[in-house]
């Protein structure tokens, strides 16, 4: 029963309601008034940008102490004034932009470095490109004055990117050896260095080399190879150490691999026996009679390599006939054809070759950049 002078219907007690079903009314009246400063900012800003680009335009462009410099835009300007001098910048590149650094991944893709001399250019990039090597933007894209090796960015207007699957290495002129070695560590004398002329191009004396750090050793110059498995077998203690060690011939063994496992042979783990040699190590290390005085070794476009998967040191039973021989060299030698029958600038050396002394198989392969086959023992 109503008490006397209640009201017949009580007034509901007012309760914190939700308006139109998102937001309460107070909390769309504050958005209201922060997007209408957002506004006012911004059309401020931008007033103030076509002032200042009028008061350019009347300024001489040219004269005598006089740099000429064209006018930002009007978003550029509203940026800066919205955000200050530290504005915001574009960080993405795409990948169609960066396409003139894919032939120096090779063929198969998978070179990780670009060797070039001191000062020397190490792209074409596309116009006002320009690369950034430790905070220093070059926009002539050469390599770095101090050898070593480099992580770069691609700069084109505003928008940059890291390469983070590539670097430069610039190379120790060969100017730098002095009596057969650089510092104390001996390379010797490469044919024709003092007089004469070579048979062809490829072997021409090398004009620089690849420093080998104790601590860049492990630089992975592709996905199955790194410095330190190149290196010359001698001079263990003596740091640094110089290498060549051509992009062509890691791009043809990385091909090599994909073949053989196109094939539906498993390749994890891939060593290599013999990679660059100096003369000096060359000359002292077996029979130089007759063409290996000449060794690709020397010219570190050439590599002795086996699979060996399962780590115990020699070659794998590859063509899985139960016997460990010259047969699965051949395998990797098979492999190494077809790669020169699709990719004609990757032609060379391929030799196949038995146990001995004191070493299983292995297959030589070489970018000499003319056919060349044969079956032998011993050294590669």
């Amino acid at each position: 029963m109503t008490e006397p002078g209640a009201p017949l219907f009580p007034e509901e007690r007012k309760r914190h309601r939700i308006y139109r079903g998102l937001v309460t009314e107070r909390q769309e009246h504050i958005f209201t008034w922060v997007a209408t400063v957002v506004v006012i900012l911004y059309v401020t800003a931008w007033i103030g940008a076509i002032f200042e680009i009028r008061r350019i335009s009347r300024e001489p462009v040219f004269g005598e102490g006089v740099e000429s410099t064209a006018p930002s835009t009007p978003t550029e300007n509203i940026t800066a004034q919205l955000f200050g001098p530290e504005a915001p910048r574009a960080a993405y590149l795409s990948d169609a932009v960066l396409g003139f650094l894919h032939p120096m991944r090779g063929e198969s893709g998978e070179v990780r470095y670009i060797p070039a001399l001191p000062g020397e250019k190490v792209a074409t990039a596309p116009g006002g490109a320009a690369v950034v090597v430790e905070g220093e933007t070059r926009p002539d894209f050469t390599a770095p004055s101090k050898s070593g090796i480099y992580k770069f960015a691609v700069e084109l207007n505003r928008a940059r990117r890291a390469i983070e699957d590539m670097s430069i290495v610039t190379l120790v002129p060969a100017s730098s050896k002095r009596g057969g070695r650089i510092g104390p560590y001996y390379l010797g004398n490469w044919p024709f260095e003092s007089g004469g002329k070579p048979r062809s191009p490829s072997y021409e004396p090398p004009e620089g080399f690849i420093e080998v750090t104790r601590e860049n050793q492990n630089f992975a110059v592709s996905e199955h190879f790194k410095l330190r498995d190149f290196l010359t077998k001698d001079q263990p203690n003596v740091w640094p150490k110089y290498l060549l060690l051509d992009p062509k011939l890691i791009d043809k063994l990385e091909l090599t691999i994909q073949e053989l496992e196109r094939a539906g042979v498993r390749v994890e783990r891939v060593r290599v026996m013999s990679g660059f040699r100096t003369p000096r190590y060359n000359h002292s290390g077996g029979n130089v009679a007759g063409r290996a005085n000449l060794s690709r070794h020397m010219y570190g476009d050439a590599a002795d390599i086996f699979v060996d998967n399962d780590g115990n040191g020699t070659m794998d039973d590859l063509n899985r006939d139960g016997r460990v021989n010259e047969r699965d060299a051949a395998v990797i030698g098979q492999a190494a054809e077809r790669v020169e029958r699709k990719v004609n600038s990757l032609v060379g050396g391929i030799g196949v070759y038995s146990a001995c002394c004191g070493h299983g198989p292995f297959t030589h392969i070489d970018v000499r950049g003319f056919r060349a086959r044969w079956r032998g023992s011993g050294n590669g």
